[in-house]
């Protein structure tokens, strides 16, 4: 019999009081009733829900933490318009706090019977047992309010995997590796705090399940972009079975401890179940066109290149997103996000791109969200969900445009107007609306080439995936410096390690959010292979016995924090407003002679940039990807008097040979492909 009906604002989910669960969700306007499902030991204790508007409640008595349900929808089958009920498959409750399980049979798990989605005939196979389900929770506590609270203007990014991280670390137990409590382990919180950075940007904890095409190949989604469950941490990264909540709490604030923020990376824009020929796991189970961008044949509109979209125009996502987030701050106590693929959010039903669509004014405009940091990845897996520099303030983005300019310059390509733009903070982007630090510059992140990589192969090494190499970008910018891959010519080696921290010196002083990815400063590599997606194993696990660039990463990222010019709150200008005599432009570019360069110069595609970034004291960059040596005025226009090197990427530390100031209006001899950074004396 149907329960009685749920108090007034019932909070959607399982919440246990006591013994008492009550339960509520939304479900299909056609459904005709909707069961909670129980899992108790002498078998499926079923409780049907009551329907009151457009949500089914009830409540369960007897019920302890730790006990698994999940749904069962009744209603008409009508794959067309998107009405895919069916009473045999049991569904994640879309708020649950914790999930167990797997898929362990795709047949078991698809709705329709036989290979046609669209069939007229669903399957009549019970799913339960083949896929996961909830888990029900006690209560918890609101996260301590303590938080670092990096200003953007000081944030340094890392961005790592929590197996990645630690599964081959030699000073994290063996039981701890791999999980949140490694990540959390003095180790790796000093080698982090040691490094520099101030924000750790995990992959997606969120639980999730592979999808279709790589079960069907007994693969798994080793990265996570394929959530199952958006208020349930994943619970393989536990140490301890079950104990996922608690130990992604302890690892918070474990890093809160230490200074450090922690930022996650969200997948918002499709789930683990694929196209319509996939399971029906939780969303499409309930209301598919209620949580999806359906076509009028009722196909999946898909913009993201996974199958599915979830309806960035649906209330039900509307809600989920903003619960979710809010869950994720309030009780796991995180301090931000990075959106994949967050174009998708801008895109009602898949259409046009709209930066002030609901979805992302209503988390950037609530209370709680709208005080995190907030990252979007401007892009989909369409032209049309390109938007780098579309997206409206408090929003950060990923900088899509500095990767790329910087990889060409420093390969040879290129004018020299984008790698300025780019090392100035990227105005045409960010201006007049964002500051600097809107941007999150990258050279490389988690899809694509490692650093290491990136200096070592011209093009990608699939192969292990199993994708025959389709898999992955073509564009990658890179450069082999004369072998593709290991190589023994010492030559070679000492150039791709040099161009390495080339890479990373205009990465770490630039204007802007700097991030690196986790692994790059050990010098880690994946053999050539940008998408490693699949590839839970020491392709992707990060190795800790060569960390050969830690020492130059830590000492450039302390030239920064000493450098307020690096760190600025608003653009670079080029006028003489930062001067109290009014003699020095903020930012001047200038030719190997100490000319300034005029309009023209900027459309060059000279391999050569000195650029005098005005502060107390002053700093020069000399970013020179030429093949050849070149001679180098120090500048004295300016009121300099001498010049001191600070960071030297010819070495290995980035401990220049000598640090003694160098007279302004010297020559500087400077190698090819090379950096330098030195320091002005302080004006008296």
């Amino acid at each position: 019999m149907p329960t009685t009906a749920p108090p007034p604002g019932a909070p959607l989910g399982a919440h246990l009081d006591g013994d008492v669960l009550r339960v509520t969700v939304p479900a299909a306007p056609s459904a005709e009733a909707v069961e909670l499902c129980l899992r108790e030991p002498d078998g499926e204790r079923r409780i049907e829900l009551r329907r009151t508007d457009d949500r089914w409640s009830g409540e369960a008595h007897g019920v302890a933490a730790g006990t698994p349900y999940g749904l069962r929808v009744h209603g008409p089958w009508d794959p067309a318009r998107g009405v895919r009920t069916n009473p045999a498959k049991l569904l994640v409750d879309p708020w649950a706090r914790r999930v167990e399980g797997r898929v362990t049979s795709l047949e078991a798990a698809r709705p329709f019977a036989g290979t046609d989605p669209f069939s007229a005939r669903r399957s009549d196979r019970d799913s339960a047992g083949a896929v996961p389900h909830g888990i029900v929770t006690a209560p918890l506590d609101p996260a301590p309010t303590a938080r670092p609270e990096v200003p953007w203007a000081d944030t340094v990014i890392y961005e790592t995997h929590v197996r990645d991280l630690t599964k081959l670390h030699p000073a994290v137990p063996e039981e701890l590796r791999g999980t949140y409590a490694g990540v959390a382990h003095p180790a790796v919180v000093e080698h982090l705090v040691a490094l520099g950075v101030t924000t750790l940007e995990l992959l997606p904890v969120f639980a999730h399940t592979a999808e279709p095409s790589l079960l069907a190949r007994g693969r798994d989604n080793h990265w996570g972009y394929s959530t199952l469950a958006y208020l349930a941490p994943h619970p393989r990264y536990a140490s301890r079975p079950g104990r996922e909540t608690e130990e992604f709490r302890a690892m918070v604030a474990t890093l809160h401890a230490a200074g450090l923020e922690v930022v996650l990376d969200v997948v918002f824009n499709h789930t683990c179940e694929g196209g319509a020929d996939g399971p029906s796991l939780s969303w499409r189970g309930l209301d598919a066109a209620g949580w999806y961008a359906l076509d009028a044949r009722g196909h999946d509109v898909d913009v993201t290149g996974c199958g599915n979209t979830l309806d960035a125009a649906s209330p039900l996502v509307r809600t989920l997103v903003v619960d979710s987030l809010r869950h994720w701050v309030t009780t796991m106590g995180v301090d931000g996000f990075r959106f994949d693929l967050a174009s998708t959010l801008g895109r009602p039903h898949g259409g046009a791109f709209d930066p002030a669509t609901p979805l992302l004014a209503d988390i950037a405009d609530d209370p709680v969200l709208g005080q995190v940091k907030l990252i979007a990845e401007p892009w989909d897996a369409t032209g049309e969900g390109y938007q780098v520099g579309g997206f409206p303030a408090p929003w950060a983005e990923w900088n899509g445009r500095f990767r790329d300019g910087v990889r060409d310059f420093w390969r040879g390509h290129g004018p020299l107007s984008e790698i300025v733009t780019r090392i100035a903070g990227s105005s045409d982007l960010y201006w007049p609306a964002r500051t600097p630090a809107a941007s999150v510059n990258f050279v490389t992140a988690h899809d694509g080439f490692t650093l290491a990589d990136l200096v070592a192969y011209d093009r990608k090494h699939n192969e292990a995936n199993g994708e025959e190499g389709r898999d992955g970008t073509d564009d990658n910018r890179s450069w082999n410096h004369g072998a593709e891959g290991p190589t023994d010519d010492p030559a070679v080696v000492a150039l791709r390690a040099r161009q390495a921290r080339n890479l990373l010196t205009t990465l770490l002083l630039s204007a802007g959010t700097p991030m690196l990815l986790g692994g790059d400063e050990l010098g880690h590599t994946q053999h050539g292979n940008n998408n490693v997606y699949s590839l839970d194993d020491e392709t992707s696990w990060r190795a800790w016995d060569d960390p050969v660039l830690v020492d130059f990463v830590a000492r450039a990222l302390a030239l920064r924090r000493a450098t307020p010019a690096l760190r600025r709150t608003d653009f670079f200008y080029g006028r003489e407003d930062t001067d109290p005599d009014g003699a020095a432009p903020d930012i001047a570019w200038l030719h190997t002679d100490g000319r300034e360069f005029t309009e023209p110069d900027f459309h060059d595609h000279g391999r050569t940039l000195v650029v005098r970034v005005d502060g107390d004291p002053a700093l020069l960059l000399v970013l020179h990807a030429g093949g050849a040596p070149v001679d180098v005025l120090l500048p004295d226009a300016f009121g300099d008097t001498a010049w001191a090197p600070v960071l030297d990427p010819g070495t290995a530390t980035g401990a220049p040979a000598s640090e003694e100031p160098l007279p302004a209006g010297d020559v500087l001899s400077v190698p090819a492909h090379t950096a330098l950074v030195l320091r002005a004396a302080a004006r008296s």
